[in-house]
């Protein structure tokens, strides 16, 4: 029983110490300094592009300035030239909205500006239509399945103000020649034509973002949202 049990573990044991064995001559073996090592180890994790590099934290505040200028430029021009393009999407903002807002609220004054009769209800009226109707055009949009965001919305919404806002500056010079029939008239196209534009510009952005069978309960609040504001515009009647 001794034997075979011994037999047994020399047989086990063989295996392991021949492999061992053929490896034993390769401890001599040395690797002269005079060859040289070359190579390169780099592992390709996808094209980098530069701009992801791009920090603006040591950029001065005058570049910083002129660059946001030139983004909200670029915005109007798209607004005025409506195309199917995600720049208002992509890069939102909403210091261009801020601006309409206020000046078409200053415009809109009946009077000077120290008259807390004529400025203030009109200028918070114009803030409150403003945003408070691009907040519930948003919500709605939403609700119905939109795929764009909050705030994406609310600056093409607040972007699409500018040919309203050329509209009053319009007719407020249109105003200073006087406020008969011809007036009228000229201010109603203008408006009218405004009206339209900025409609079609902020549909042109916002109409892929929604369902094809909803399309027609989005543009509706669009359209009452820009009606509104040119109604304002088209009564209005300096002090």
């Amino acid at each position: 029983m001794a034997a075979a049990e011994g037999g047994g573990a020399g047989a086990a044991a063989g295996p392991l110490v021949l492999p061992l064995a053929q490896f034993a001559g390769l401890a001599d073996v040395s690797i002269s300094e005079d060859i040289p090592v070359e190579g390169e180890i780099s592992v390709p994790v996808g094209s980098h592009s530069p701009d992801e590099d791009y920090s603006t934290l040591d950029e001065p505040v005058k570049d910083t300035i002129m660059r946001d200028l030139k983004a909200v430029g670029k915005k109007f021009v798209h607004v005025m030239y409506p195309k199917k393009s995600s720049t208002l999407l992509r890069d939102w903002d909403l210091w261009g909205p801020l601006v309409l807002c206020v000046s078409l609220a200053l415009m809109l004054q009946g009077g000077s500006a120290d008259s807390k009769e004529d400025g203030g209800p009109q200028f918070a009226e114009v803030f409150v239509i403003i945003w408070f109707g691009a907040v519930v055009i948003t919500l709605n949009s939403k609700l119905l399945g939109g795929t764009i965001s909050f705030f994406q919305s609310l600056c093409v919404l607040g972007y699409c103000v500018l040919p309203l806002t050329v509209a009053m500056l319009v007719c407020r010079l249109v105003l200073l020649a006087g406020s008969g029939t011809v007036s009228f008239i000229v201010r109603l196209i203008v408006v009218m034509a405004m009206f339209g534009w900025s409609t079609l510009a902020s549909t042109a952005f916002l109409a892929d973002s929604q369902p094809p069978n909803r399309k027609a309960l989005v543009v509706y609040p669009i359209f009452l949202f820009y009606f509104v504001i040119s109604w304002m515009i088209l009564t209005f009647t300096p002090q």
